[in-house]
């Protein structure tokens, strides 16, 4: 029998630039309707992020949240839904005095950065459970911080998705987890090819994946070129996959993703020619733990 997968597609982020792909989805507008025909091709879970509307730029603005989830309910109400809680967390030291922040840092309470979850309550969120160079800046979560966001989301019913981008990552989620901040089965997002984390190779994900805790659920994803490598080896592994446009601009060497619908079926073409078979929405709740 095939085994089913969830595909997850990452609609927009805070980082891919609309001018290299015109595809990127900024609006509330654009990013429920891109969620809609992501679903449609496939995606049983959509990965939110917003961004301001004039300017393109990441946001925290709860209104802007709100309108996606609104939009994307109003015609569909099985996808389930996976709402970031990243922004707030980058950190770039002044020049002159590096013990406060400078120009490009966005810092936040923990507590400010979970705000938006405790008040929309969606099935997933993700919790980055990492501390590392991030770019230029540094990506700045705290073991303090993350047990304060979540005992906030475990609170409100939510269920995290642990990002890890390292192995040191992992042994961190372990902890909050032994400390019964995270609800069994735990969640698990393998996050492979961002600059200065795990490289996007097969022996990262074999060995990420046998790092994490027995019953674990667990999905993984490669940036740029690395991204359909990794579907691919994400199956072959056991996991599930994740494809979109905030990891990755183009749908084959040289040709700009049309939009984060065909990176999703081109996803699900893999994983059916792998011998394997597409989850539901409402597989997926099954599969991960997620209430309905």
């Amino acid at each position: 029998m095939s085994r089913k997968v969830v595909v997850t597609c990452a609609l927009t982020g805070s980082a891919a630039p609309r001018e290299k792909n015109n595809a990127v989805p900024v609006t509330p507008a654009e990013i429920a309707t891109s969620a809609l025909e992501a679903a449609a091709a496939g995606a049983a879970i959509v990965h939110i992020h917003v961004r301001d509307p004039k300017t393109a730029q990441p946001s925290m603005e709860h209104h802007l949240y709100e309108e996606v989830v609104e939009r994307i309910r109003a015609k569909n109400t099985d996808v389930v839904l996976n709402i970031t809680t990243g922004p707030g967390a980058r950190f770039v030291p002044d020049v002159k005095n590096p013990k406060i922040g400078g120009p490009g840092t966005s810092m936040e309470t923990p507590e400010t950065r979970v705000a938006h979850i405790e008040k929309i309550r969606p099935p997933i969120c993700t919790l980055d459970v990492a501390s590392m160079n991030f770019g230029p800046s540094v990506f700045v979560n705290t073991p303090a911080h993350l047990t304060v966001m979540a005992e906030r989301i475990r609170a409100v019913g939510v269920k995290p998705e642990l990002e890890v981008f390292d192995l040191g990552h992992i042994e961190l989620a372990k902890k909050l987890i032994n400390d019964g901040l995270i609800a069994a089965p735990p969640m698990f997002q393998l996050c492979l090819g961002i600059s200065y984390g795990a490289p996007a190779t097969p022996e990262s994900v074999i060995l990420m994946r046998n790092s994490l805790p027995a019953g674990a659920n667990w999905s993984a994803f490669g940036i740029g070129r690395f991204q359909f490598p990794m579907v691919a080896q994400a199956v072959i592994a056991g996991g599930h996959v994740r494809v979109g446009l905030e990891d990755n601009l183009y749908i084959s060497r040289g040709e700009l993703a049309p939009s984060n619908a065909a990176l999703v079926a081109k996803a699900v073409k893999i994983v059916e020619l792998m011998g394997e078979s597409i989850a539901s929405p409402a597989e997926a709740r099954a599969i991960f733990g997620v209430a309905a």
